[in-house]
């Protein structure tokens, strides 16, 4: 180990993008940690000799509470015990890139217990019926944040938020989670029965969205149907990652689209915007121009 100090952003980015998530470090765990780094690894020196009444003052904690903390630092291997007296502690410092975390007792049974839970998160939300109560429905616009699915106008207060079938109820699709998307009143009077992908298409040609954001757009297509786009619901744990890229959002308000039957179904000539440097969504754009 060289004794040398350790570049202090360095340190705390890997503290809080690794060590914290990983081994689930508590408040008085990381207050600490960063005190003996401070005296320490942060000075150059890859020890630090100290007792638990200097650490608890200069950590702002009780005795006690340091005390159980050097101790689970310890068990994590994130110190190392030189020497312990009367006079007080000797250990070695390690940084969050020098401990084992594989190593760590009970590491692989917590990794475990996280993955069953998600599984069973994910059982959960298969067999919910998100048509079946008014707090199913709103965790369908909860996770669409308050934006049309389709052609991403925020519906502001007071107009009517409508749940849209992707594949209609008369083409057998259901009620789950990856068929039913939140959407503005206007969007779902026009699409009607329409192919979802085949709607975009038309908003796209009628400039209701720009290539890119058909591109994205039919790219959340996939990843819902892929089951992608979980909506939250209390209890069960499970993530809500937003379906949208926030530049795609479009704030202000648009006119209503005009009446389906007056509707123009002209194609015109797209130029998709290949700097995005995603293959998958170009590729997505390209079939979907052609289609056209």
């Amino acid at each position: 180990m060289k004794n040398e100090k350790a570049d202090a952003a360095s340190v705390w980015k890997q503290i809080e993008d690794v060590l914290v998530p990983q081994l689930g470090l508590s408040t008085v765990d990381r207050a600490v940690y960063a005190h003996v780094l401070r005296h320490s690894r942060l000075e150059g020196k890859p020890r630090l000799h100290f007792s638990i009444a200097w650490l608890a003052r200069g950590a702002g904690l009780s005795t006690d509470c340091t005390r159980e903390a050097v101790r689970r630092l310890l068990e994590q291997g994130i110190l190392r015990l030189v020497k312990r007296s009367q006079a007080g502690h000797t250990v070695e410092v390690r940084l969050p890139d020098e401990i084992r975390l594989d190593l760590v007792p009970g590491m692989a049974s917590r990794k475990h217990a996280l993955r069953k839970g998600a599984d069973a998160a994910d059982a959960t939300l298969e067999g919910v019926d998100f048509l079946g109560n008014q707090a199913m429905r709103e965790a369908i616009h909860a996770r669409e944040q308050g934006f049309c699915f389709y052609c991403l106008r925020r519906v502001e207060a007071g107009e009517e938020k409508t749940l849209d079938h992707v594949v209609p109820r008369v083409e057998g699709g259901g009620n789950s989670y990856r068929n039913l998307v939140s959407c503005c009143a206007d969007c779902n009077s026009y699409k009607r029965d329409k192919p979802a992908d085949d709607f975009l298409r038309r908003l796209y040609r009628e400039g209701w969205l720009t290539a890119v954001e058909l591109r994205k757009r039919l790219w959340a297509l996939q990843d819902l149907a892929e089951g992608k786009l979980r909506p939250e619901l209390e209890g069960t744990g499970t993530a809500m990652p937003c379906p949208y890229d926030a530049r795609d959002l479009r704030a202000a308000s648009r006119q209503h689209h005009p009446d389906p039957d007056s509707a123009s179904d002209e194609t015109e000539d797209a130029k998709v915007d290949d700097n995005s440097g995603d293959k998958r969504g170009d590729e997505i754009a390209e079939q979907s121009i052609r289609t056209l």
